[in-house]
């Protein structure tokens, strides 16, 4: 009793009642038991806010697979999701390990349950599930979730694809937002593609644009109503009418990152930023005196520490999305700009610190790899005196922040890898004949960056690991027994194999796990299959 976690009373052994929201729809369960570590399709869902609909928490599984099942529990703030297979469960858990989902300011989380399925009744809560999701299953047409829905319940009818645009409207603002600060945060939900930032009714906005509109659909439903910082810079989300940004310049409002080459302005010179800033403030009310009325009209300043930047009382949005020191350093950079106090930039953050490493099988290589899977990785170094850690530099901080918020946590050698923000900002080469057994390797060089051409496809195909890669640069000689054969080679397990109908050159192929697919992309990325082709491998969001 007094316990909001569901079950945590109860003991393993027996059935007993459960009971939901209005009392009438009484369930045998078998208790669930704390267990996170057990795969199961079904997946507990807790903490949920009080005013949480069905649509909601079926957009928690939808980026992961076909949703077949769910059981709110309203009276416990909690739900079971069911999903389509056992792995799309665990790429949504182990997803949502590393970054922790918010609806409404409410962290939300999750774990496997004990039940290997849901069953379920003709009660009202139920019969109002069901009809949740037939009319998501509707709009998918029962394949994987690539068209989002509405969160709203009651117009989950008439819902079609979504834009992969997103309109923001900053309320509240105290704080200056910059194009930084909101790449930071809609980052967490899947690769930006571009930025537009403006002011329009004396309102600061900003257009973003993802690869797909599930992500879009994702950030929205998660971020919507979210402080970026306390109690003021409201983030307000709705879907654009535009279905792609042209975006003409890479500056400070406006920005596409599939096309570094982009000039800076046109030949006319911009407003300093303390224009722009003033001209931001200039809405009535935002600030009842002058904006620059000395820095106490501001919420207190951060507080400049060795490990970085933190807050008095840790913003909102930023915080419980884990964007730890970037996202504060774009903020301290902005408001040093608008030359408050006490706000200081800090350097960009290209190195990041992987921690918990296997000593015994890890190699520069193999972390070359898998980070390059998010970014372009110049160099890498295993450290000398304590082989369970490695400094790893990538070419920017948004690939940085992108390999980390991908890859942290995840299992790599039988060990959950840790990946944070270095302090260092370079990775020092060992100097002219020191030999370091070869645990550092420059790599800015290498003809395996995936993101050196302005505007690569790559850009776009940014996804969580999964145990589903996907293959391309198959040449036409090799079939599907060559690649699975060649697959279980590394003592992996191969569950299923798909090439396209359309282009022979591409495949999927489902591995036993997350584990072993990050794995097997390292050892087989740039593999020679004969004919001059070499293996290109990288996380699907596709499941076989």
């Amino acid at each position: 009793p007094g316990s909001d976690e569901l079950f945590s009373s109860c003991i393993s052994n027996g059935p007993y009642i459960m009971n939901s929201a209005n009392g009438n729809d009484t369930k045998k369960f078998k208790g669930d038991v704390r267990s996170p570590g057990v795969p199961s399709r079904v997946v507990h869902v807790r903490k949920l806010p009080n005013d949480i609909n069905e649509a909601e928490v079926i957009g928690l599984g939808l980026p992961f697979g076909k949703v077949t099942n769910l059981l709110m529990l309203k009276g416990k703030n909690q739900a079971f999701l069911e999903l389509n297979s056992e792995e799309c469960a665990q790429t949504m858990v182990s997803y949502y390990s590393s970054v922790t989902p918010v609806i409404r300011n409410h962290p939300i989380y999750m774990q496997y349950s004990t039940h290997k399925e849901l069953k379920t009744d003709n009660s009202p809560n139920q019969v109002r599930a069901q009809a949740a999701l037939q009319a998501v299953n509707a709009l998918h047409g029962g394949g994987m979730g690539s068209m989002a829905i509405s969160a709203d319940a009651s117009s989950i009818g008439g819902a079609g694809a979504q834009s992969p645009v997103l309109r923001v409207i900053v309320e509240n603002l105290f704080y200056p937002v910059t194009l930084d600060v909101l790449h930071q945060i809609f980052s967490k939900f899947g690769t930006v593609l571009k930025i537009i930032t403006f002011t329009k009714n004396n309102q600061f906005q900003a257009l973003i644009q993802y690869a797909d509109g599930m992500t879009a659909q994702h950030a929205k439903l998660s971020l919507d109503g979210q402080n970026i910082y306390n109690a003021c810079c409201t983030l307000r989300i709705s879907f654009s009418k535009l279905t792609s940004l042209n975006v003409k310049y890479n500056n400070d409002k406006s920005r596409d990152y599939t096309r570094p080459d982009l000039p800076t302005a046109d030949s006319q010179p911009s407003l300093d930023h303390q224009a722009m800033a003033a001209a931001a403030f200039a809405a009535p009310g935002i600030i009842s005196a002058s904006p620059y009325g000395g820095a106490h009209a501001f919420p207190p300043a951060f507080a400049i520490q060795q490990t970085g930047l933190s807050m008095p009382g840790i913003p909102s949005a930023l915080a419980s999305l884990g964007v730890g020191h970037g996202g504060m350093a774009a903020a301290a950079a902005a408001a040093s700009r608008l030359g408050l106090s006490g706000l200081a930039p800090q350097a960009g953050h290209n190195v990041l610190l992987v921690s918990n490493l296997n000593p015994q099988s890890v190699t520069p290589h193999c972390l070359f790899i898998l980070f390059g899977v998010y970014g372009d990785v110049m160099r890498v170094k295993i450290l000398f005196n304590k082989k369970e850690n490695a400094l790893i530099q990538m070419s920017d901080g948004t690939q940085a922040q992108l390999a980390m918020s991908h890859l942290n946590g995840q299992r790599l050698h039988g060990r959950d890898m840790r990946v944070a923000f270095s302090k260092h900002t370079t990775v020092q080469l060992p100097r002219e004949g020191h030999e370091d057994q070869g645990l550092t390797k420059d790599f800015s060089n290498s003809p395996l960056h995936r993101f050196k051409k302005p505007g690569s496809k790559n850009y776009s195909n940014i996804f969580p690991p999964s145990a589903t890669l996907h293959l391309s640069n198959i040449p036409p000689s090799v079939v599907e027994d060559d690649l699975r054969r060649l697959f279980a080679s590394s003592g992996a397990t191969v569950k299923a194999f798909k090439f396209f109908q359309k282009d022979r050159k591409m495949a999927l192929i489902q591995m036993g796990s997350v584990e072993e697919a990050i794995e097997s992309l390292i050892e087989f990325h740039n593999h020679d299959l004969g004919e001059n082709h070499h293996l290109r491998v990288s996380f699907s969001k596709s499941t076989i």
